[in-house]
């Protein structure tokens, strides 16, 4: 019986969602795995379609089943949510830019049976270095404590709670946005949950992989919020 839902949407990046992709299907743990392909390029459907037959993953093309342009978001989480509640099992996302270990999945999972307040558990981030990278890079001292953070947790690679998905509908996230991690991590806290940062649990993190000009964020703030905006 599986365990866990675990979901990953895609747009592209093919070189990173190969990698994340294969992480996951070699990572210890019973659960079920869905990729959601959100419009992307023939290249990238092709490969999924192909990789799915052979490694006996779900495939969601959005395409087939919404009109709305991508980002399509709001839609992943609520049929990941729905699926998590009908088998009563966690939902974790694993975004197409992170490469997990081959125990992630299982320590998330003994880490929520650890934490019976728990409503949102992520694992840290790090770069090829195995440094604290974007979205973690407030965590400035390293140990493999867990926190009961006040931050929120990004859904790099993070697990939602059953009892929390129970009490907050994906149906109600605001139709206006496109990313909804701080407004699900706030929703916890406010229902009473704690969220909690794993420190111990390292994931490599390869950010903007589909949308590299991000990335100017960093060096070129400038340039990066007139791409954004215009």
């Amino acid at each position: 019986m599986s365990e866990a839902i675990v979901v990953t949407p895609v747009k592209d990046s093919l070189e990173t969602t190969k990698r994340t992709i294969k992480a996951i299907m070699e990572a210890k743990g019973k659960f079920d795995y869905f990729v959601y392909n959100d419009f992307s390029q023939p290249e990238t459907r092709d490969f999924l379609i192909e990789a799915a037959t052979k490694d006996r993953f779900s495939v969601v093309h959005l395409e087939d089943i919404t009109n709305t342009p991508s980002p399509n978001y709001k839609l992943v989480l609520q049929q990941a949510q729905q699926m998590a509640l009908q088998s009563q099992i966690p939902l974790i996302l694993i975004e197409s830019d992170v490469v997990i270990k081959n125990d992630t999945i299982e320590r998330l999972l003994e880490l929520m049976n650890s934490k019976p307040d728990a409503g949102v558990i992520g694992a840290i981030t790090v770069d090829k270095n195995d440094n604290y990278n974007f979205p973690y890079n407030f965590e400035k001292h390293k140990s493999n404590d867990v926190v009961d953070t006040s931050h929120s947790l990004s859904f790099c690679c993070t697990l939602l709670t059953v009892p929390f998905l129970q009490k907050f509908s994906f149906n109600d996230l605001a139709q206006n946005k496109d990313w909804f991690d701080v407004f699900i991590s706030r929703q916890s806290k406010k229902l009473g949950f704690s969220n909690y940062l794993a420190k111990g649990i390292r994931v490599l993190h390869l950010p903007h992989s589909s949308r590299p000009w991000k990335n100017l964020k960093y060096k070129n703030p400038v340039l990066y919020y007139l791409k954004k905006y215009f």
